[in-house]
């Protein structure tokens, strides 16, 4: 079933960087729409513009020129503080190094983005244990992140970036530090999980193979894209 209603736009993106008297153009006039409930890959090598490309539509860069529209907002035009609050009403994050919290257990990490938006504890216990169960973690809700495999603390990372119940979550190299088997599983889980949901997730990676789990694949090369492959 297509979802119709579109949720993120860029029009005539670029980001221009100089380096001493040269300019490096990291993004070259982009433009795209994806819907809501959609999962889309951006592959390409490194330095190929990826990177970058997600750092805007998280709005953790500004672009050198055009537009990014994200659930009606410009992304563009708003100042570091309503960034930052967008973010915490709109956006989870998975990223490739897990980065977890150490001295606490995976209930802890998972309900900390809860803890940011000034939740009740209890509530926010009660839905971090949700999560984790829905990751697969029922029996790792008390662990610590040194007592969890690779593939196990990344699942608490995607719980945690979900718990907020994100329109949108943004995965950067999600798997780049896991085996390939672990790699499949956990992408097995997040294109469940936002299927379930109904969330649009963004994925950068430079594996094809991962990125063929997505409905749409974003082929970027020396800041443009290429070609938009759709999947069947």
């Amino acid at each position: 079933m297509k979802k119709s209603k579109t949720v993120i736009t860029v029009s005539d993106l670029y980001k221009i960087y100089r380096v001493g008297e040269t300019k490096v153009r990291a993004l070259n006039g982009v433009d795209f729409a994806i819907n809501r409930g959609e999962f889309c890959s951006i592959v390409g090598a490194s330095g190929s513009g990826k990177s970058t490309l997600l750092n805007m539509l998280a709005g953790l860069e500004k672009p050198t020129k055009g537009e990014i529209v994200i659930a009606g907002e410009h992304m563009e035009k708003k100042s570091e503080n309503e960034l930052v609050r967008f973010r915490q009403a709109h956006i989870g994050f998975i990223f490739q190094s897990f980065n977890l919290m150490d001295t606490m257990n995976a209930i802890e990490n998972v309900a900390l983005p809860l803890t940011f938006q000034g939740m009740d504890k209890r509530l926010r216990v009660r839905k971090a244990e949700k999560m984790l169960d829905m990751v697969g973690l029922s029996k790792y809700k008390k662990h610590k992140p040194t007592q969890m495999s690779g593939g196990q603390q990344q699942r608490v990372g995607v719980a945690r970036a979900l718990v907020v119940e994100p329109e949108i979550i943004f995965a950067d190299e999600p798997t780049g530090n896991l085996d390939s088997r672990t790699s499949r599983e956990v992408m097995e889980l997040m294109q469940r999980v936002v299927r379930e949901k109904n969330q649009t997730l963004i994925m950068v990676t430079h594996d094809n193979e991962l990125a063929g789990f997505a409905d749409r694949i974003f082929h970027i090369r020396d800041g443009k894209i290429l070609k938009i492959e759709e999947k069947m």
